[in-house]
Parts: C-alpha cells; structure tokens; sequence
C-alpha cells in the first residue's frame, strides 16, 4: 500500500530539493514535480517526491484524521 502524506518544507537545497519536517523527523525530498515551493509551505510527499502543494488548513486536518485513526505518520504507531 502506497500513502503520500502532508509534510512542512523547512530549509530548499539547491535547485530541487528540499529538506522537510513531520512530527520532529526531518528528510531531503525532490520538488522536481512542483513549481514554487518556498519555506512553510507544505506538501504532498510520496516515495521522496513532493506531489503537490497543500494549503495548510488541509494539512492539519489530514494530520489529525490519521492521530484519529491511531497511525502516526512520523514514525512509530500512536500509543
């Protein structure tokens, strides 16, 4: 099963690249897919390519509907 998540842009590396933040873990991910990315946007990431941007209402309710489901998308499972 494949699952793209929202993820917060913190620092841009070089021409495409980015480096991203979710529940305190940090990872370097391609924009090469999207045009316009700044620092505080946020994004859909899947497999280490940003999708698309995401406003960040949309992020937060994505976040909280999987704390909802007991899944925690920057690591290991919610308690």
């Amino acid at each position: 099963m494949c699952l793209a998540i929202p993820v917060r842009v913190v620092e841009l590396v070089g021409d495409e690249g980015a480096i991203v933040d979710l529940e305190g873990i940090r990872k370097t991910i391609s924009l090469a897919l999207v045009d316009g990315v700044q620092v505080g946007d946020y994004v859909i990431l899947h497999v280490g390519y940003a999708l698309s941007r995401l406003d960040p209402e949309e992020a937060a309710r994505t976040l909280a509907l999987f704390a909802q489901a007991g899944l925690s998308v920057g690591g290991a499972a919610a308690p």
